[in-house]
């Protein structure tokens, strides 16, 4: 028989009289199958009693088990419902018998164990609800329906939930269901008669499952767990629970629909209804906010059970007591709820797959996940030779020496060894878990050498900031703030650190989930108090996004920069799941938030330069307009059809265009499209090509600037295109062409050496990108280049003036005066290429510039550019050395080398006095 050939494991008889009697009860059975049968009915009176009862059929299931629980499933279908009742029980009979040896003999591995009953549950309720619904529509009750409508229940689902939700069944398991209908199959008029027949079929369907007969009974169903259930029907519309979930649904419920599954009925209209929940069971943030709360619900239910702390073996309870089988699943689960709202891949309903995914993603220890993974397979085990003795739901260890004994001669060792390695296994998985859901007070790694007597009144007012106003709020901060406290006392200056925390404090517009975040992982408050330490400014700008904080915990926050490429590909992936277009625009404002906070901690860290920030900040610019512009264009095109001709595409001007931005760059853009001589677009409400092109541009404009419930993602400037804020907002291809050969002025054709395609057409891209070179390479006029520049100084000069003495971007031999003498040099060069280095090579080449004098411009511009990225992080308003504190003086003097702030702006006059002077020489040379 291919069943005695699997068995690779053999219980002992507790009663050998009882086991003598498998020569009679089964005289077929011979060998390590006669050797099952004798363990398992000489240790569990239930199973004795099944195998008086199903010996003649258990006698060809044993030659093909997966046939014979085939042909029963096919049975049960066929079967009417009058005689559905019986034969529910048959085969329930005849299931749990085949599945207990196939467990107790070591055939079936535990997933198969648990997935078998499972199969069958699903199968049960199906049929049993299908009958009741049928019965209601033979009467006429149900309105509309037709014998059509049996096939789907006629809109009735029940989401299995818990383990029957997972797929993982315990051996007598309840099995916990939530019926829901789906109301618009039904007219307004008839909704109240559709629900009340609905009902009374869910009532009689779980009758028929759970009613204890003279056949026994098939599950015992629970559906409390659906909303409110002290005053909710048993079956309720999707549109009454949406309602309820989203305005009352609490953690525990968010916990349970991990698992949920549709199971019976109309699983299409059930699927549909889990879809729409998944924003209430992930969060789109990390949720660590989750962890106290399931620590709240595991203290109710050992009050509630009366579980005490410590593990005995008489009556200890394997599911819910001291390091059991719930201890694992709510580690799983709150696990799973922090970050699944980030992670797909972490949605899982199985726990040990859930495990695994876990440790793949880094959330867990590996080593962790492998030592619960054990323990939930040798739970889940024991849990099932206690429930096979008797039938019982029960997950209690048994009280007398003959139970314990019976279920340990069901796992085939003593009494003692089932004790000693129960008893290891509990205390392993209680340390293992308590830590994380009751973690010990965070400890400061070192004591300050001298304590700074902060000013009390201003930590006596955080109390009244939006963030800690509720309670569960300030008690979690009051359990932090020892400790951040004691982290500012190291800061350079505590008293200016405590300002600016008190600055990132008062702009939280809440404060649970984020500081539940910073008590579960303390290595997050060292960042934030080197924020506060040294970028007043980075502090306000995370206490308006809060949420960037998950990046540093869910995602390789320290590691390399991945590039443009791999940006682009990772944002367009994720807003490509995304089914909702105001969904994936706050999706994007949330990914571009969290890489460009990483980008400013990297610089403050000193893990980057501020050349790599400004290339970092310019490659997710790219990444974020390349990604969205397709899915603009795609929901334009529902509306308006498809871009009419060739299609259009973006360039990058000024800092973007030369890959260089820092922290609050604006992107100048411009967008070119060629028609192609189509007139006008084909769709639901067509629209002239220029017409076109000129909307999509400002749904563009509209994506990347509106402010939404996640910010906005940039400040767009379009003012480079042709005609500047005269000209249509779109370009058409011969009009860009025409205009830049005819009418641009100097101050255009000195733009374009910064221009650079980024996304849209890869035709209509080469051809811009061929056209800018080609345009660049023409003769100029060297003389008039240099007059038309000079006075665009003088003009610059005239309306604005340096904004202190750390102003690096304007005034003489600054930044903006050193980028054009660059642009200017690259035009006359005839240069395509688009760093000011590149443009000093043609100076250079062009007889403008020597190596000492292109030394020195390089030098005063590297100076200035790490000026201006430090100023960005460090203040939103322009830079003074006597406002930036110490952190941010010591911040600005790493990042340019310089000893003290006075070397510095001694450095900065000496090195712009000299490229002032070397580019007032060669305009006027």
């Amino acid at each position: 028989m291919r069943f005695a050939q699997s068995i690779s494991r053999l219980p002992r008889p507790y009663s050998t009289d009882i086991a003598a009697e498998v020569s009679d009860l089964a005289p077929y059975a011979t060998g390590d199958v006669k050797r099952l049968l004798e363990g398992a009915i000489g240790s569990s009176p239930y199973l004795y009693s099944l195998l008086g009862k199903e010996a003649a059929w258990l006698e060809g299931a044993l030659e093909d088990p997966g046939a014979a629980l085939s042909d029963m499933r096919s049975v049960l279908r066929e079967t009417g419902a009058k005689e559905l009742p019986v034969a529910l029980r048959q085969a329930k009979r005849r299931v749990a018998l085949l599945t207990a040896l196939a467990d107790l003999g070591g055939v079936w591995p535990l997933g198969e164990v648990t997935g078998s009953l499972t199969e069958f549950a699903d199968l049960c309720t199906d049929v049993a609800l299908k009958a009741c619904v049928g019965q209601e529509i033979a009467r006429g009750k149900l309105p509309g329906a037709s014998e059509v409508d049996i096939a789907t229940a006629g809109g009735l689902v029940c989401l299995a939930m818990g383990k029957m939700g997972a797929g993982e069944l315990n051996y007598s398991s309840d099995i916990d269901l939530i019926c829901l209908f789906d109301e618009s199959r039904y007219d307004r008029e008839d909704y109240l008669d559709a629900r009340s027949s609905l009902i009374r079929a869910t009532r009689r369907a779980m009758a028929m499952l759970s009613d204890l007969t003279g056949e026994g009974y098939v599950f015992r169903t629970d559906l409390r767990l659906r909303p409110d259930p002290s005053v909710t029907p048993v079956c309720l519309s999707m549109e009454a629970a949406e309602r309820y979930y989203e305005s009352l649904g609490r953690t525990w419920e968010r916990a349970a629909y991990i698992k949920a599954r549709p199971a019976a009925g109309d699983l299409t209209a059930g699927d549909a209804f889990l879809r729409t929940l998944r924003p209430f069971v992930w969060r789109k943030h990390l949720d660590f906010a989750a962890i106290q709360d399931a620590h709240d619900m595991r203290l109710k239910i050992r009050e509630h059970k009366g579980f005490g702390s410590h593990w005995q073996p008489e009556g200890h309870n394997i599911k819910l007591g001291r390091g059991g089988i719930r201890e694992i699943e709510f580690f799983t689960q709150t696990r799973q709820l922090i970050a699944g709202g980030r992670d797909a891949d972490l949605r899982m309903r199985e726990t040990m797959p859930a495990l695994a995914a876990l440790a793949s993603k880094d959330w867990i220890p590996s080593e962790v996940c492998a030592k619960l993974t054990d323990h939930y397979r040798a739970h889940r085990n024991l849990e099932h030779r206690i429930q096979m003795v008797h039938d019982a739901q029960t997950h209690d260890l048994p009280r007398t020496e003959e139970g314990l004994a019976r279920v340990a001669c069901l796992l085939g060792v003593s009494v003692d060894e089932m004790r000693d390695d129960i008893r290891a296994r509990v205390e392993e998985v209680h340390a293992l878990t308590e830590g994380f859901f009751a973690p010990d007070a965070v400890v400061p790694e070192t004591e300050p050498a001298t304590e700074v007597v902060f000013d009390q009144a201003i930590i006596d007012r955080w109390p009244t900031y939006a963030a800690l106003r509720s309670e569960r709020a300030l008690a979690i901060f009051e359990r932090l703030k020892p400790d951040l406290l004691a982290r500012l006392q190291r800061a350079a200056k505590p008293e200016e650190a405590l300002v600016a925390l008190d600055g990132f404090l008062a702009g939280l517009p809440a404060g649970v989930q984020l500081f539940s975040l910073f008590e579960s992982n303390p290595q997050i408050l060292d960042l934030l108090s080197d924020i506060v330490s040294t970028a007043p400014a980075l502090a306000r700008y995370i206490s308006r996004n809060s949420s960037v904080f998950d990046a540093v915990i869910g995602g390789a926050f320290f590691a390399d920069w991945p590039g443009q490429a791999a940006l682009r590909q990772g944002l367009s992936e994720a807003l490509g799941i995304e089914p909702d277009y105001e969904r994936k625009l706050d999706l994007a404002r949330r990914w571009a938030k969290e890489w460009h906070f990483r980008i400013g901690v990297h610089h403050l860290r000193g893990l980057i330069t501020a050349e790599a920030a400004g290339g970092q900040y310019s490659d997710l610019a790219e990444a974020v307009v390349a990604a969205i512009w397709p899915e603009v264009a795609s929901k334009f095109a529902e509306k308006h059809g498809p871009m009419p001709g060739r299609g259009a595409m973006v360039l990058g001007m000024g800092s973007l265009g030369a890959g260089r931005l820092n922290s609050t760059s604006d992107l100048d853009l411009i967008a070119i499209y060629d028609a192609d001589g189509v007139d006008y677009s084909e769709g639901r409400k067509p629209l002239a090509a220029r017409a076109y092109y000129a909307r999509l541009t400002q749904a563009l404009v509209t994506a990347l600037t509106a402010p939404m419930a996640e910010g906005k993602l940039y400040e767009v400037d379009m003012r480079l295109r042709p005609s500047g804020t005269q000209g249509p907002v779109a370009t058409s291809w011969q009009s860009f062409t025409s205009y830049q050969q005819e009418q641009a002025w100097t101050w255009e054709h000195l733009a374009l050496t910064r221009a650079r395609p980024i996304a849209g057409t890869k035709s209509l891209i080469a051809d811009v990108e061929g056209f800018r070179a080609e345009l660049l390479a023409r003769p100029s006029d060297p003389p008039k280049i240099k007059t038309d520049v000079q006075e665009m100084r003088d003009r610059i000069a005239s309306a604005k003036s340096p904004d202190g003495p750390l102003d690096a971007k304007i005034g003489a031999g600054r930044m903006q005066d050193i980028e054009l003498l660059s642009q200017a040099a690259a035009l006359v060069g005839g240069s395509a290429k688009r760093s000011v280095t590149e443009g000093f090579q043609s100076g250079v080449a062009i007889g403008w510039l020597d190596a000492a004098s292109c030394t020195d411009l390089e030098e005063a511009y590297r100076l200035c550019w790490r000026i201006q990225v430090a100023s960005k992080l460090l203040s939103e308003n322009p830079l003074d050395p006597e406002t930036i504190g110490a952190g941010g003086q010591s911040f600005l003097a790493r990042e340019t080398e310089m000893s003290d702030m006075a070397a510095l702006q001694s450095a900065l006059r000496d090195k712009t006095e000299r490229a002032a002077a070397i580019i007032s020489g060669v305009l006027s040379s």
